[in-house]
């Protein structure tokens, strides 16, 4: 059964005074995920968040969002949450206080304040003044402000900006929460740690364009080996080995990371082809891949094809 699609994008452009910053970006977003959107800087992650908030026209293409036109953004940003910049709030009342402000502005019952004032673990300082929070409380209560209208989807863009690494556990904490049953999310990061640890979908772009989306496990079930020489002097030879096999090698200090691999006896055979020619190893194990290094492996790929 597929899965009902909460953003569907179809060669979505934009550009700006001739310069494009979003080049024909489809997306497929399926419903229940917590979706990691990631990119270098300037790949256009935060103009496509715009545009689907409707803060940006786009140039070319379409798209529907929770079952909507794109060019109808009043349809569906009712059942939308975000926090897209800094969140503003007034800074002598409680964090209590700007939601229930928020809260009445919006039509939303009182009672739904202390919920998301809890989900987002900020009860025991609601009722401290918001000047005294600190960046990660802040980045909190905006997250919290944005749950108030039980949203369907929630986009949140580089939550985790400036803050310390206890900060960035929590934020890291509360996303996971939201996976349980919670709305779907949609977070950019440039932290691919925390991708990897906080999100069940991934969405990668560079210069605008789609390098690669779908679930964070199918792009992590690939693995390496790493192997070290007894002579360092060898590491030349060995690496001309293994690329010989076809394996991709990178050298990281005094050892050769090579993959991806294949098959459960492709380490016996290394190490028999490796003493073939002289080279005893002093490390020969398998390592499972990393969401930074399948980073860097697919922008590689895509820059090598945007040159072709």
């Amino acid at each position: 059964m597929t899965k009902e699609l909460i953003v569907e994008t179809t060669s979505l452009t934009k550009a700006y005074r001739g310069r494009t910053v979003v080049d024909g970006l489809d997306l497929a977003l399926p419903a229940g995920v917590v979706c990691g959107f990631v990119g270098p800087n300037g790949a256009g992650k935060s103009t496509t968040l715009r545009m689907l908030l409707g803060l940006v026209r786009p140039t070319s293409g379409s798209g529907w969002v929770l079952g909507h036109d794109l060019s109808r953004p009043q349809d569906y940003l009712p059942d939308v949450g975000a926090l897209i910049e800094a969140p503003a709030f007034y800074p002598g009342l409680s964090g209590r206080a700007n939601l229930r402000v928020l809260a009445t502005l919006g039509g939303t019952p009182a009672a739904r304040v202390a919920e998301v004032l809890e989900r987002v673990g900020l009860a025991e300082r609601a009722d401290d003044a918001y000047k005294t929070y600190s960046l990660g409380m802040k980045q909190r209560l905006g997250i919290a402000a944005a749950l108030l209208p039980r949203p369907r989807l929630l986009v949140l863009d580089e939550p985790t900006n400036g803050l310390d690494p206890q900060g960035i556990r929590d934020m890291r904490g509360l996303l996971r929460s939201l996976a349980d049953d919670g709305p779907t999310v949609l977070v950019s990061s440039h932290l691919l740690g925390e991708v990897q640890q906080a999100c069940d979908w991934l969405v990668m772009v560079e210069a605008g364009r789609l390098v690669w989306s779908g679930p964070t496990a199918q792009l992590l079930t690939g693995s390496e080996a790493v192997l070290g020489c007894e002579h360092a002097g060898d590491l030349p030879r060995l690496a001309a080995l293994l690329e010989a096999r076809a394996l991709q090698v990178r050298r990281v200090g005094n050892r050769l990371h090579a993959g991806p691999l294949t098959g459960d006896d492709v380490l016996p055979g290394l190490n028999r082809a490796a003493a073939e020619i002289g080279i005893t190893l002093s490390e020969l194990r398998r390592q499972s891949a990393t969401l930074e290094e399948q980073y860097g492996t697919l922008l590689a790929d895509s820059l090598a094809g945007s040159l072709r």
